[in-house]
């Protein structure tokens, strides 16, 4: 709750801040009388700290607030805004967090297993090449090569989960886009943590014993050197809900991060924090399970909290 009320006051203080009149920006055409009639329903005659005690009442009790537009045209609640846009990005985040783990965890188990070898400076080479490449680079040269040269995939636009043939097919890009960057990471970091762990006494006892290297490392290394992983995997779930911006603009995806510059751009302060408040509580809440997933991988860790 506390992390909600920062953020969401913060971005009230930051657009606050701004130049300018929101309402000319919002309804560029309207008369004077018509300007301060939605001044007024809008809340932008209050100061900031009533508007923002008004905004948070309302958030709150369920009510995410209006999109404004110009006179005779009707404003739409942003819960509706939120509604469409929120499930293509929490669906497009799991895609990214699926596949960005399935290459980078066996990436990353291979480099520390072969660690100072051909195979861990080669993937050492390839992971800062990919870390150097701005994720809009990278959608931008994916949606060339595979969706305009090749013509293999669709190039924009958004298809429901309920059409699934369809649905994948607009979702490969930009979550290849996103992927590239991210396996680079996490690879690197499992990598770095399972090194540390290949050197424990267990590790020598296992291999005492005659248990298979392949055993050791997906059974006995993996789990205890995943931990790092699992936290940085956390964060980035929460900063991809709100950072997936450019990559949902340039393949017209909709999504949260969209409504976010456009809300931005059109001066709805008020949409815009509800926006923002909705990556704040994803964000708490994906890394409150993550503390709970920390038990489960670290019987240390459930003991300490036993006791």
């Amino acid at each position: 709750m506390i992390v909600i009320l920062v953020v969401t006051f913060f971005t009230s203080l930051l657009t606050a801040l701004l130049p300018g009149d929101p309402v000319t920006t919002i309804a560029p055409f309207a008369t004077e009388q018509q300007r301060e009639e939605l001044r007024k329903s809008a809340h932008l005659d209050e100061n900031i700290v009533v508007r923002y005690k008004d905004w948070a009442t309302d958030f709150f009790t369920g009510n995410l607030g209006t999109y404004y537009a110009g006179p005779g045209i009707a404003p739409e609640p942003v819960s509706n805004r939120a509604g469409r846009a929120l499930p293509r990005t929490l669906l497009l985040v799991l895609y990214i967090e699926i596949v960005t783990l399935a290459v980078a965890v066996p990436i990353g188990v291979l480099m520390a297993y072969r660690a100072g070898g051909f195979a861990d400076r080669a993937s050492t080479f390839m992971v800062f090449l990919l870390l150097a490449i701005p994720t809009f680079v990278a959608a931008a040269v994916v949606k060339l090569v595979l969706g305009v040269q090749w013509g293999v995939l669709p190039t924009t636009g958004w298809v429901g989960i309920s059409n699934p043939s369809e649905h994948l097919q607009h979702v490969i890009l930009p979550v290849l886009a996103v992927a590239i960057g991210q396996i680079a990471v996490y690879s690197r970091l499992l990598r770095s943590d399972m090194v540390a762990t290949l050197q424990e006494d267990f590790i020598l006892m296992a291999k005492s014993k005659g248990i298979s290297n392949r055993r050791i490392l997906w059974t006995h290394a993996l789990r205890p050197s995943s931990l790092t992983l699992l936290t940085v995997a956390g964060l980035n779930v929460g900063a991809l809900v709100g950072g997936l911006l450019i990559v949902e603009i340039i393949f017209g995806v909709g999504g949260l991060g969209s409504q976010i510059f456009e809300a931005i751009q059109q001066r709805q302060y008020l949409a815009l924090q509800s926006f923002v408040a909705i990556v704040a509580i994803v964000y708490v809440l994906v890394n409150f399970l993550v503390d709970i997933l920390y038990s489960a991988l670290d019987p240390r860790i459930r003991s300490a909290r036993l006791g």
